[in-house]
């Protein structure tokens, strides 16, 4: 068999190209306020996007494609003649796309046989350039298609270059039926990047006992450890009066209050100064006025220990700023993911086993790095279905720089069909 099929063919490389353009189109990104409120699907656009996906995987003429009333998109597709005691598999990707950046009225442009120049966009005053961005200059000398945003959006590769791979894997293995297969389930889920993505995650839907992420970045990482995730939400308040008989005690400012916390975080933890294994403290969110302040941080680490003392960093150093103004101080922590490695490297079913062999299949070198975030993945991982992350091609997420490679995409097309059709 070959195992290189989406990526040898013209033809099926624009069918790729094709499908992940017009997902980047469509409006879909999520909202975190409304679901940190409860509001689930968080956005409208999310229902949308994932009424076209239902419509698209019916066509393809699969017979068991549902969409639960919290609007995950379910698909079930049974095994080949013969393959029926096979372990179902199950691939996951999200529909929603950051809020950091814009993600309407996007406008993907295709740069063919990318030459490794600066890329300069119609709708910013920026340019892409591969002096600072290695894997792009890496991708110039391999002449790689390229897609980036017009600039005044992201691109949505995250992470509907992943949905693209799985859609157009799945159509070619029903299209070529001489490729057998165990039975498979596909998964798209909403609000991933609010933290949300497994709220309300169809359980009782789900046959398979290890599943997959396609949700990475570079060609070749395969990721089954990931941070530890907290949020952490401290509200100071103060006592508001006139700002012309403020002395003498009579104003203790929030806003002040909140800005002196914030600076007295360590400068080595915040994450432009972290990279690999080391934990992060982030600022994400300030608002409010003289009364009542409010700052959202994201505390990220791999092990539990670390945690704990990114915690015990936010208690202290807010109680230490409340008590320099006499203002009063509230903390409420919560919980979004946990490192999935421990659960994964415990697993007997061989879901990284076989993720690893198709990476090899397809003569792809794995780069076994963490992921500096999480997926949907971390969550499942933890009800019970060990799920390893797959790249997707896409780089510089969230961003206005955000980038695909067509070749990598359909690289990671071709793990999927090899995972899903080993013994072809």
């Amino acid at each position: 068999m070959n195992n290189n099929i989406i990526s040898s063919s013209e033809k099926e490389t624009n069918r790729l190209l094709t499908r992940f353009t017009g997902y980047a189109e469509t409006y879909s990104q999520s909202d975190s306020d409304k679901a940190d409120a409860g509001v689930f699907p968080s956005t409208d656009q999310q229902k949308d996007f994932a009424i076209k996906l239902e419509a698209e995987l019916k066509s393809l003429g699969i017979e068991k494609v549902i969409r639960t009333k919290d609007f995950y998109i379910y698909a079930y597709i049974p095994a080949s003649k013969g393959m029926e005691k096979e372990k179902p598999i199950c691939l996951i990707s999200h529909m929603d796309t950051s809020e950091e950046t814009s993600g309407k009225n996007v406008k993907p442009r295709v740069i063919k046989n990318y030459d490794g120049k600066p890329i300069t966009y119609p709708l910013g005053n920026f340019i892409l350039d591969p002096e600072e961005d290695k894997l792009l200059a890496k991708a110039g000398q391999n002449r790689e298609t390229i897609i980036t945003s017009s600039g005044d959006t992201l691109l949505g590769a995250d992470d509907k270059a992943g949905i693209a791979e799985i859609v157009t894997a799945t159509e070619y293995i029903l299209n070529h039926p001489e490729l057998k297969h165990g039975p498979f389930e596909l998964l798209f889920s909403p609000d991933e990047e609010t933290g949300h993505g497994m709220d309300k995650v169809p359980l009782d839907l789900i046959k398979s006992k290890g599943a997959y992420t396609v949700d990475g970045g570079d060609i070749g990482e395969l990721e089954s450890e990931c941070f530890n995730a907290w949020s952490a939400e401290v509200t100071f308040t103060g006592k508001a009066c006139h700002t012309g008989t403020a002395r003498s005690g009579k104003m203790v400012n929030a806003v002040q209050v909140v800005s002196s916390f914030i600076s007295s975080l360590p400068g080595n933890m915040k994450p432009e100064t972290t990279d690999g294994f080391e934990p992060f403290i982030a600022p994400l969110e300030v608002k409010g006025g003289i009364e009542s302040a409010e700052a959202y941080f994201l505390l990220r680490a791999f092990t539990t220990e670390e945690i704990e003392k990114e915690k015990k960093i936010i208690k202290n150093l807010a109680k230490a700023a409340a008590e320099a103004s006499n203002a009063e101080v509230k903390i409420k922590f919560r919980m979004q993911y946990l490192n999935m490695k421990a659960k994964i490297d415990a697993d007997k079913t061989g879901v990284l086993k076989r993720l690893q062999e198709a990476y090899k299949a397809c003569g792809v070198d794995i780069v076994d790095t963490p992921i500096r975030g999480g997926t949907d993945g971390s969550r499942l991982t933890e009800l019970g279905i060990p799920t390893p992350n797959i790249f997707t091609g896409g780089h510089n997420f969230h961003s206005k720089t955000e980038w695909a490679s067509l070749n990598q995409m359909a690289k990671a097309a071709d793990i999927l069909i090899k995972l899903l059709c080993p013994e072809n």
